[in-house]
């Protein structure tokens, strides 16, 4: 079996805890991996080497750093095929899902070697007689990234590209469940030319989190997760005086009216509901049906769905793929059954599934819920996983009010043919991500990725312009040089801007 350990100082480093967390191929439920759950003092070396590497890469010029960013992108680009594999063989998404991560991911490797552009500063000359003022950009020192098992490398790609660009080191933590493709990205980093302690990657478990919560080097903490550990870390981190952004779970809606394509929306429907198995933050979880439209729209979501073939994510022809543990899979079966008890129509039934010659791997047929109440267990909760909800309403009014009632507010859709309605509705949705005929609205890289109310804990959200001012701290430089033909004087009244 092969043993994971850690990355830190620009090499492999063998955990010493003598604690494992097993990693799965969920496709056969076999175990072909193990990986080390880092001490606090594996955590420690690991923000140690990132503090001893921070003085020498904050001074780097911005051209030495770009410089490393644009060999990487070619790296990355060279093995996207094999980060791919990492990804399907520990998480279970299909090939095809995970090189769309690998290339999501990139997109903020190009955004960071664009970083000169980004961190120009501002001046305003003669503020007062000879004064001038400058802001500039600084970066925070030594940063933390806690990534989730459901992108286990475009979500770390969202993090540390930006940050060490801005001239931070960085220790990662990616979910121990499928840490591979992390690992892989911390080894090209170095073949790009890296300099030792800039990325380093511990493994672990709740044990290495709360360390690098409390370390007193850590500036600042950057998650993505579910929304009870987001808040956990949000209060963890605050508690230390560091910095955070830690982006929580969601419930997205996909509002359809009446005069909407069923056909496109439908498709729609079952890409954003059951791609990457329903295991992402942004997936569509909930469709509200406005007006007399319902029936034949879950009919051809219906439809669609049973024709889904779910297999193996190295086989081309599978669609979907296995979800990440066995205890997952049973967890999201669950909700269709208690939905069932509580009223809701169960059109779809996942439950069950099974693929031949796979038989222990971790698979569950999708599922698609009718008539579904927000009183239901299957619409208040998070599932993370392959089941859609539909719920009727008779106006937009209506649909809005539901939407606005939700306790997350990560993203969020509109199908429609009409211009107005669309308009209102991205104004009037409290959501931090809006889609207009886009059923996941997940921004491109220049833009930032976060959402509203139990989806963000912080204040700014991930990547693009927001993610580049988590990673710095300002600073503002007053400056005069007096001419020297002044004879200077003493003055002690308030300096004023004559």
């Amino acid at each position: 079996m092969k043993t994971l350990g850690h990355w830190i100082g620009g090499k492999p480093v063998e955990s010493v805890s003598g604690s494992f967390g097993p990693v799965y191929d969920p496709a056969t439920g076999a175990q072909p991996t193990r990986v080390s759950l880092a001490s606090a003092e594996e955590a420690d070396a690991a923000v140690a080497a990132a503090r001893e590497a921070y003085p020498d890469w904050a001074q780097s010029s911005l051209a030495r750093r770009t410089a490393f960013l644009f060999r990487y992108r070619e790296l990355l680009d060279a093995h996207r095929d094999e980060i791919a594999a990492l990804i399907t063989a520990e998480h279970g998404k299909v090939h095809s899902d995970a090189l769309g991560e690998v290339a999501r991911g990139m997109e903020i490797v190009e955004l960071a070697c664009g970083i000169p552009e980004k961190l120009k500063g501002e001046l305003s000359t003669q503020v007062s007689t000879r004064v001038d003022v400058a802001s500039i950009r600084q970066p925070v020192g030594v940063v933390a990234g806690i990534t989730p098992f459901n992108f286990p490398a475009m979500v770390p790609m969202w993090m540390f590209p930006l940050a060490i660009a801005c001239g931070n080191t960085f220790v990662l933590k990616p979910s121990e469940k499928d840490p591979s493709a992390a690992y892989r990205l911390a080894e090209l980093a170095a073949e790009a030319g890296l300099p030792d302690g800039v990325l380093n990657v511990v493994n672990g478990d709740k044990v290495a989190v709360d360390r690098l919560l409390e370390h007193p080097d850590v500036a600042a903490v950057s998650f993505v997760g579910s929304t009870p550990i987001a808040r956990y870390i949000q209060q963890g981190a605050v508690a230390s005086g560091k910095r955070v952004q830690a982006l929580g779970g969601a419930k997205n809606h996909m509002l359809v009216l009446p005069d909407a394509d069923l056909d496109f929306a439908a498709d729609n429907a079952i890409n954003a509901a059951y791609g990457s198995a329903g295991e992402r933050c942004m997936a569509v979880s909930v469709v509200v049906a406005v007006g007399g439209s319902g029936d034949e729209l879950v009919a051809r979501i219906a439809e669609r769905a049973r024709a889904l073939r779910v297999g193996p994510g190295d086989d081309p022809a599978s669609e979907m793929g296995p979800l990440i543990t066995r205890e997952h899979r049973d967890k999201v079966a669950s909700y269709v059954d208690g939905a069932r008890a509580q009223g809701a129509e169960v059109v779809v039934d996942g439950t069950g599934y099974t693929v031949a010659g796979h038989e222990e791997g971790f698979f569950l047929g999708v599922s698609l819920l009718d008539r579904v109440s927000p009183e239901m267990d299957a619409y208040r909760d998070e599932i993370f996983g392959p089941v859609l909800c539909v719920v009727r309403a008779e106006t937009y009014d209506e649909a809005i009010r539901l939407i606005n009632g939700s306790k997350w507010g990560n993203g969020t859709a509109i199908f429609t043919r009409d211009g107005g309605a669309a308009r209102r509705f991205q104004l009037e949705v409290e959501a931090g991500m809006v889609g207009v005929n886009v059923p996941i609205p997940v921004p491109v890289g220049h833009h930032s990725f976060g959402g509203w109310k139990d989806s963000l804990f912080g204040d700014l959200h991930i990547y693009g312009n927001d993610g580049i001012h988590f990673y710095t701290r300002g600073k503002v430089i007053t400056t005069r040089w007096p001419d020297p033909a002044d004879s200077g004087g003493i003055n002690l009244g308030f300096p004023t801007s004559s």
